[in-house]
């Protein structure tokens, strides 16, 4: 019987192969987004605007205080009530990008305070703007300390792609699901679902391994 099994898995292989394509695609353009919105807002959170820095501390408490699943449910069950309807893959990417940028955001702000005042001090006194402090002093130097934790959590990010399944994206851990009823053989195919996680997850911990290494010497 598990012979039979092991052959239907691989029949329907390309599936998962499928499912895996659209699972990197979702992380690669989330991670970009909240790449981008991430390091605005982290920049803004460690400004010295006490009110936009208060807006930006709601939005991350409130992304890294609520399930994830449940901020993918308003993002798809919610918002089409309030006249924003999305599609699955839309919302899974909307989702991603509400949640990464939070955490993103952390990271960012914190690099950027690990500098000392010494730094924007003499930057100033160079006659720099605050966005060419940021740009030519501040940022270039704090990256040290924002590129380790931040390849880590997009390992973290690219994980939370299986959750998006939930509103019916056709992902790697859906497929798994759907795999499940036709082979019930629940230890074999997950195995291959966590297999091929680990195939897209296991470059991103190498590097961020390596960074923190480099960035610590």
């Amino acid at each position: 019987m598990m012979a039979f099994y092991l052959s239907r898995l691989v029949e329907i292989f390309p599936f998962f192969l499928k499912g895996l394509w659209m699972t990197t695609k979702i992380a690669f353009i989330s991670l970009i987004i909240c790449t981008l919105i991430g390091f605005v807002l982290g920049v803004i959170r460690a400004s010295n605007n006490v009110w936009l820095k208060r807006i930006v501390g709601v939005y991350v408490a409130f992304a890294r205080g609520t399930p994830f699943v449940v901020q993918i449910f308003i993002v798809f069950f919610v918002f089409p009530e309030w006249g924003i309807q999305l599609e699955a893959f839309p919302a899974a990417l909307l989702a991603m990008a509400i949640m990464g940028s939070a955490f993103v955001c952390e990271i960012v702000a914190g690099g950027i305070n690990s500098i000392p005042k010494g730094q924007w001090e003499a930057s100033a006194s160079s006659g720099l703007t605050k966005i060419q402090q940021l740009r030519l002093v501040i940022i270039p130097q704090s990256m040290k300390v924002i590129i380790p934790p931040l390849v880590g959590q997009y390992v973290l990010l690219i994980k939370d792609t299986s959750v998006v399944s939930v509103i019916g994206v056709t992902e790697l851990t859906r497929v798994g699901w759907i795999t499940v009823v036709r082979i019930p053989e629940g230890l074999m195919v997950f195995a291959l679902v966590g297999v091929l996680y680990f195939s897209i997850s296991y470059p991103l911990i190498l590097l961020s391994n390596y960074l923190e290494r480099r960035m610590t010497v």
